[in-house]
């Protein structure tokens, strides 16, 4: 299997080209998935309190033999812990819950503009990095505006923007926005949760001239835009075979048709983040 490339984020640190997402597998399936994703090379974890499993991947993480500074762990502030004090109080929760030292990577799950209290929570965060307890700072699934407001108000812009992506919603405009401010995009449901997907001509006609799956290609996809995709599966196959994506590579046409599949209905359900709102 192909070296994972990694991406430079901007405050210094890195993070693999690929992820491992651990929703919705909890308690022994959830240790046993990111026991076998370690094993398998993953490097990049991803996790949230709203997943209920960040017990579980602690448990995993602590449990292999992969040494620890070799391992990004994820995790999400939710809705409902919004707040300056709120989110430092919610960090120690999942620190613990998750029984390790620093979290490599913390993400705002959700903007929930109505609550208007992500840039206090923001502010929580920057003192956590400053702190040292937290490497790395971001966000997810925030708006070109809401990303803006951020930098306007604390000087500050997020490391990552974990946004949904995946070839029915390609999200052309918002990763220009990443890519000219220093932000690395990553995509939550990089396969589409839709069988539809990878049945798509441009899709399986790429997997049939490299000699690949219809998943591979897609991810090889997100990889080549300069996306970090974070597929999920239980299966140690599946997730060896969603890692082997770096010995081929797709042309730009290739490239092109895929992107091409993006539809203007293509979120897979109404999770537009100026209305959607997860507590």
């Amino acid at each position: 299997m192909n070296a994972i490339p990694t991406h430079q984020l901007n405050d210094g640190r890195s993070i693999d080209a690929i992820g491992f997402g651990t929703y919705p597998l909890k308690s022994d399936e959830g240790v046993a998935a990111v026991t076998s994703a370690l094993e398998l090379g993953y490097r990049l974890i991803d996790t949230a309190v709203n997943y209920g499993n960040e017990a579980a991947v602690g448990r995993a993480v602590k449990a292999s033999s992969v040494p620890r500074d070799e391992i990004t762990v994820t995790t999400k502030l939710p809705g409902r812990h919004h707040g300056y004090d709120e989110t430092l109080a919610s960090f120690d929760e999942s620190r613990e819950a998750l029984d390790t030292d620093v979290i490599d990577l913390y993400l705002i799950h959700w903007p929930n503009p109505s609550v208007d209290k992500y840039v206090d929570s923001w502010r929580a965060m920057i003192a956590l990095q400053k702190n040292g307890v937290v490497r790395s700072i971001g966000v997810s699934n925030f708006t070109e505006e809401f990303l803006t407001r951020l930098a306007d108000e604390t000087g500050v812009l997020p490391a990552v923007n974990q946004i949904e992506m995946h070839p029915y919603f390609p999200q052309e405009a918002l990763r220009a926005f990443h890519a000219e401010h220093g932000i690395v995009t990553e995509a939550w449901s990089p396969l589409g949760r839709a069988k539809a997907i990878i049945s798509e001509p441009a899709i399986t006609e790429a997997a049939e001239r490299h000699g690949v799956t219809p998943a591979q290609v897609i991810l090889r996809w997100h990889t080549q835009l300069g996306a970090v995709p974070i597929p999920k599966s239980e299966s140690p196959d599946r997730q060896r075979s969603n890692l082997d994506i770096f010995g081929f590579e797709l042309d730009t046409a290739e490239l092109d048709a895929i992107t091409a599949l993006g539809r203007p209905d293509g979120r897979l359900f109404d999770a537009d983040p100026n209305r959607h709102e997860e507590m």
